[in-house]
């Protein structure tokens, strides 16, 4: 099966290399050449600066949209008309306003698409997943997420000043460049309902218009109550996730993988009885887990969907949701105000 992937920054090469890990040698490549990653590794490969031209004559069965957030629709739709599978990175675009069209364009010709949220294939947090919907931890009362990440260290081979991230123009921004946890919340515990935010540019980062912190409350369909908290200028980075439940307490730590879930005890004993201490069970990913077999996971699943033999496991709507959520945010703060879905 021919592949096109469309950006060739730091996610597009990890996608070129994953696919080449995976025994993919039928490459195209659709770039601007605005990388500011070396090109040897690329060598050999044809390349096309011109989308219709790329899709017209190597029709790919399959493109990678990996391009800056702002111009994925222009790769995404034309891909949809085509009839290729896609994977489209997240977050799937800057706003909503051609979604409709991508939509249309995959009604019409049966292309699918698997949005780009690699966490969906974390080890343990698919374990937590299935202690949650197993009923474990009882009822979901209250959830925490904290990502935090200095965005100078992300590309140390470029001024981070020009990054995507640091970019309103290229959809950048930490609302909707760390927007995986509003994903990940929403696999775990079902739809928001409601959130309300506080962000915006409070750091010594040299960040022209877009935020660099955002506070976000949120409320679930399932009655849970909680909050994301994202930043870009945190040293040493932290990601971490807390979820409480009447019966229990999922702490996760993407630094090592464990998952560690608190069993809440029976008894309660009255006010001046001894607590009875919590029964700690630990979920630890594969030996030698790291973070680019989320990665693998992600490609190997959109080549069975490519192939049709499977769905997509974070569908065009999923990445919506999160899409709706991060715009959202951002409403919220401008308009001092809680936003409800």
């Amino acid at each position: 099966m021919k592949i096109l992937i469309a950006g060739l920054g730091s996610i597009g090469r990890r996608h070129f290399r994953n696919l080449v890990a995976l025994g993919e040698k039928d490459l195209v490549l659709f770039r601007t050449n605005l990388s500011t990653l070396p090109d040897d590794e690329l060598a050999g490969y044809p390349v096309e600066t011109d989308l219709e031209t790329a899709l017209e004559k190597h029709r790919p069965g399959a493109v990678i949209v990996s391009n800056p957030t702002a111009l994925h629709m222009d790769v995404a739709i034309p891909a949809a008309r085509a009839g290729c599978a896609i994977l489209l990175e997240k977050p799937i675009d800057g706003n909503l306003e051609k979604i409709s069209t991508l939509r249309t364009a995959m009604a019409a010709s049966g292309s699918r698409v698997l949005v780009g949220f690699q966490f969906r294939y974390h080890p343990t947090l698919q374990t937590a997943r299935e202690l949650i919907a197993s009923g474990t931890l009882g009822r979901i009362l209250t959830v925490h997420a904290h990502w935090g990440e200095y965005l100078p260290n992300w590309h140390p081979w470029e001024d981070y000043r020009r990054s995507y991230a640091a970019r309103a123009d290229l959809g950048g921004g930490v609302i909707t460049t760390l927007t995986h946890p509003l994903d990940y919340l929403r696999f775990l515990l079902g739809d928001i309902h409601a959130l309300w935010s506080f962000n915006g540019h409070i750091s010594t980062l040299d960040l022209e218009d877009v935020q660099d912190v955002a506070e976000i409350g949120l409320q679930f369909a399932g009655g849970a109550v909680g909050g994301v908290h994202v930043n870009f200028f945190q040293r040493p980075a932290v990601h971490r996730l807390e979820i409480v439940g009447s019966a229990g307490t999922l702490h996760w730590d993407n630094a090592d993988g464990i998952l560690s879930h608190q069993k809440m005890a029976d008894d309660f004993g009255g006010i001046y009885a001894q607590p009875t201490p919590a029964i700690a069970e630990q979920y630890a990913p594969p030996e030698g887990f790291e973070r680019n077999q989320l990665f693998l996971a992600q490609t190997r699943h959109f080549l069975q969907v490519a192939r049709g033999e499977t769905e997509p496991v974070c569908t065009l709507e999923d990445g919506v949701r999160a899409l709706e959520m991060a715009l959202g945010a951002m409403q919220s703060q401008q308009e001092s105000r809680r936003i409800t879905f």
